[in-house]
């Protein structure tokens, strides 16, 4: 898109990319491409030879982000927000310096070189805490620490911690709904392109997220507190191009509170479906803001927010790695993306589903295995699934839980307790959904046999408790309309 809008423009585009795959089908797309790998060096051979007016580093994720000064101490002109602008989001004090020169929370933080440091930081800041090294492509690495132990652990064996290379530790907001927002800037007007609400709590990477645009539970309130903190963010930083923010909203003594969790000054994995969501194409507008023309000399100056709702949903490799525990995290897992869209959200919470491949049932037995603090809020759900005729069924600690509240359920051996247990049961095809959250901290390894057994049976699991609420919905959805209609995204673009 951003080759396209520079043709547009009469000038020509040099495409450098490390992956074949991705434009082996639309070699022609820029005037000249280059497989060839993202990095300093291989950068200004193609510089030297070619001597071109600059280069754009907003379009390659984090790789050529962390190219952008490499490149300018080089000569390189960088074309978009500056090289200055890019490493104040990535520090970590100069960002929080901004964020408190514009009064922007974040979550209590601090940077740790060893393990007594690291501790005593966690210590200070309170338990949970999210640990990662500086600088991490895909979440890797990263790691929710419960106790002292494991912090200890995870600095002494999880990763090479030098003055040079410092940990972040973060503390960890629990039950937080996570937000993400694409925006673009020309240097003077910033528009917000989508704000998108994470269906997964904060905690999961957001490359595994399924999302929801528009936001499908946040107060108008707080919506307008997050586009006014990427409006202040994106004038602080000087963007020209696009950036995207990561917000975590949790409510804490009766009120919304929204925080910033990272900002990118760049297009993130988001941005294709916000364009998709949308009918406006980011990427396309930012590429000419770049090149000098404003968004209203382009006639793009309002916000739009469409009237239909678009799911984003992860697609996981987990049936090809038996054995792998499907759990959620820090860590990114996905291969893929799919999205649904359709005038409510169930529906297109539904319609992504099926694209991702989880075949939703509509009868048969659902198996509940909560972790302590989600028992209860499961009630409201599991009722809904017996109305809808499903048949109910729990470990001991949950299946009381829901007898209290009245409602029938059959208790399940757990694996240690003897047979028959739910793997018995799901060989016997007798379970037909499994809602499984992990319990914290602690041994995992019955949870994980579980939800491993559930993918190679091919029976849907669920590990987070919005995203069980939200599958409640979409059968729900689906008994009401079994086949929901299907438009192209032309048509729904028509639809605004």
């Amino acid at each position: 898109q951003a080759s396209f809008a520079l043709r547009e423009l009469g000038i020509e585009s040099i495409m450098v990319n490390s992956n074949p795959e991705t434009v082996s089908t639309d070699y022609d797309t820029s005037d000249l491409l280059f497989f060839e790998p993202l990095t300093t060096e291989d950068v200004l051979n193609i510089w030297d030879r070619l001597q071109p007016d600059g280069a754009i580093v907003q379009f390659g994720g984090q790789t050529p982000l962390n190219l952008a000064r490499g490149l300018e101490q080089a000569g390189v002109k960088i074309i978009g927000t500056s090289t200055d602008m890019i490493d104040a989001a990535e520090d970590r004090k100069r960002f929080q310096q901004i964020l408190e020169k514009i009064g922007l929370r974040q979550p209590p933080n601090g940077l740790a070189v060893d393990a007594l440091g690291a501790r005593e930081i966690a210590k200070s800041i309170g338990f949970p805490v999210l640990v990662r090294p500086s600088y991490v492509l895909g979440g890797r690495a990263m790691e929710i620490c419960y106790d002292e132990a494991s912090v200890h652990r995870y600095m002494t064996e999880a990763v090479n911690v030098s003055p040079d290379r410092p940990v972040l530790i973060d503390r960890f907001l629990e039950d937080a709904i996570e937000v993400d927002v694409d925006a673009l800037s020309d240097g003077t007007l910033t528009l917000v392109g989508g704000v998108m609400e994470h269906i997964e709590e904060a905690g999961v990477h957001s490359g595994d997220s399924a999302c929801v645009l528009p936001p499908y539970s946040l107060p108008p309130s707080v919506i307008e507190e997050i586009k006014q903190a990427t409006y202040s963010l994106a004038k602080e930083l000087k963007v020209c191009g696009l950036m995207n923010i990561q917000f975590a909203v949790k409510h804490i003594d009766g009120e919304h509170q929204v925080f910033i969790l990272e900002v990118n000054p760049r297009a993130s994995r988001t941005s294709p479906f916000v364009a998709k969501a949308t009918g406006i194409s980011l990427a396309k507008i930012a590429a000419k803001a770049m090149a000098g023309v404003s968004l209203a000399e382009q006639g793009v100056t309002t916000e739009f927010v469409p009237q239909h709702t678009s799911v984003k949903e992860s697609v996981f490799p987990f049936t090809r790695f038996a054995g792998v525990d499907i759990i959620l995290g820090p860590e990114m897992k996905s291969t893929g993306e799919v999205m649904g869209i359709h005038q409510e959200f169930p529906v297109a919470f539904a319609k992504a589903q099926i694209a991702a491949g989880t075949k939703l049932p509509s009868s048969g037995t659902v198996f509940i295995s909560l972790a302590g603090r989600h028992k209860y809020s499961i009630i409201p759900a599991a009722k809904q699934l017996l109305e809808m005729g499903f048949k109910l069924a729990g470990t001991s600690g949950t299946a009381r839980v829901l007898r209290e509240a009245g409602l029938e359920v059959e208790t399940v051996r757990k694996l240690q307790e003897g047979r028959p247990n739910l793997l018995d049961h799901m060989a016997n095809k007798q379970i037909q959904m499994i809602f499984n959250t992990p319990s914290g901290k602690g041994a995992r390894s019955d949870e994980g046999r579980i939800r491993a057994a559930a993918v190679m049976s091919g029976v849907p699991c669920v590990t987070t408790l919005p995203g069980c609420l939200a599958v409640v919905q979409a059968l729900i959805a689906l008994k009401k309309t079994p086949h929901p209609e299907v438009r192209t995204l032309q048509e729904w673009g028509q639809c605004q």
